[in-house]
């Protein structure tokens, strides 16, 4: 069942909400892939990803009532993962979530099997696309290119390796190729 689970981490500014969107957008109707919907204790950006929008105290009473899957702190953020967005599972679809580095060796413990889609990019490229936001400091910008460069994949997992430094098309064509060496991956 995990083996179609596809664990999605990076830095921010690798590009992944776009990568997953472009992906979403190109998959046939019929295909057997679904996306987790995460709850973060943020608003919803009209742009941004489509998640379910909690403040913190109610994210900490879903925590303390057992209603996620998996959960993470990340960027001072709250993350979780409801267990019914992992219903395609069970019914032999993939899934993708949108997870995090910092929990993914907890990930891996949880769902033996997964595979891990790593997407990053450059260190030019991530400090140009963060700067471009306006939503950090430098020096935050910064110590995220650190944490970046310094990030080492857990070993023996079946993983994706995808560098988003050039066009989103370019990257999704290398993401839709990658994918479909996964054995049982849907055929395009």
């Amino acid at each position: 069942m995990n083996e179609r689970l596809i664990y999605v981490m990076g830095p921010s500014g690798a590009g992944k909400d776009s990568l997953l969107e472009w992906l979403r957008h190109r998959l046939a109707p019929a295909a057997p892939v679904c996306f987790a919907r995460r709850t973060i204790d943020r608003p919803v950006q009209p742009l941004g990803e489509q998640h379910e929008s909690v403040d913190a105290a109610s994210f900490e009473g879903l925590l303390q009532a057992d209603a996620f899957a998996m959960h993470w702190l990340a960027n001072g953020r709250l993350y979780g993962v409801r267990h019914g967005e992992l219903e395609p599972l069970r019914r032999a679809q993939w899934l993708f979530v949108n997870g995090s580095r910092a929990h993914l060796a907890q990930a891996l413990r949880q769902f033996k099997g997964m595979s891990v889609l790593h997407i990053t990019a450059s260190a030019d490229i991530l400090r140009a696309r963060l700067l471009a936001r306006q939503r950090e400091a430098p020096a935050l910008v910064e110590a995220r290119i650190r944490r970046a460069v310094s990030f080492v994949l857990e070993p023996g997992c079946r993983t994706i390796e995808l560098r988003n430094d050039s066009s989103l098309d370019a990257a999704g064509a290398d993401l839709m190729q990658a994918l479909s060496a996964l054995p049982g991956w849907p055929a395009s």
